[in-house]
């Protein structure tokens, strides 16, 4: 699906110096709709690496469900590419991605809930050490600028929203755009991967290395970030 044209920032940092992160994806281990398997999503990795594109890790945010026991590190040895985990919950104003889960969390909601209270989430999320994006936010119903415009929720509790999403088509990551930069809203790049051809395809690019959870959380709440295009990742000749 089409997507929109990035916003990278001219006369910034050299492309090489950012860290780019698909902060979107979901695997055959825990989302029923999905046909890529974390391994098949490393090696299409390595394989765009090879082609010149600069992808360091990906985020697997499963639908409606966080475990604490699953472990990726093996495998993110193995093939040199940071793994991380968060989940995609939804709520009454659209999905939500999650980053940083605290058990207080998973006794608070119901992660199979189809229709958590949104800021409830959001307020907590920040509360117990994590961070929060409205998913998709250009979409209808399952995205926030729709509920925004014709319900008027409250961004009060919004931080950052996911505006350049590789599932969208361009005109919903353009709604997305114009609802950050309505509402002061930072924005992140996600694949919303579900098979393999599609995972990187959408980045965050950080200014600063992403090893772990925690430093994700850290840098979406106090970092330099913007959302990319694959294809932005490749450095000039």
């Amino acid at each position: 699906m089409p997507v929109q044209p990035s916003a990278v920032p001219p006369g910034g940092r050299p492309i090489a110096d950012y860290c780019y992160l698909d902060l979107h994806s979901h695997s055959t281990d825990a989302s029923d709709d999905a046909g890529g398997t974390v391994e098949g999503y490393l090696k299409w990795i390595v394989a765009r690496r090879k082609k010149g594109f600069q992808i360091d890790g990906i985020v697997l945010t499963e639908h409606r469900s966080f475990d604490p026991a699953v472990d990726y590190a093996d495998i993110s040895a193995q093939y040199g590419v940071t793994v991380l985990r968060g989940a995609e919950l939804e709520t009454d104003v659209g999905h939500v991605l999650v980053y940083g889960f605290d058990e207080r969390l998973g006794q608070e909601f119901d992660f199979a809930s189809v229709s958590l209270p949104y800021a409830d989430l959001f307020r907590a999320a920040k509360e117990f050490g994590g961070f929060a994006v409205g998913a998709h936010a250009g979409r209808t119903r399952i995205g926030l600028a729709e509920h925004v415009a014709q319900r008027g929720v409250s961004l009060e509790l919004v931080e950052a929203i996911e505006q350049l999403n590789g599932g969208s088509s361009a005109a919903e990551n353009e709604r997305a755009t114009e609802l950050a930069q309505a509402h002061g809203l930072r924005g992140v790049g996600g694949s919303d991967a579900h098979f393999v051809s599609a995972i990187g395809r959408c980045l965050t690019a950080f200014s600063r290395p992403i090893n772990s959870i925690r430093d994700l959380v850290d840098e979406l709440r106090e970092g330099e970030y913007h959302p990319v295009r694959v294809e932005d990742t490749v450095k000039s000749d």
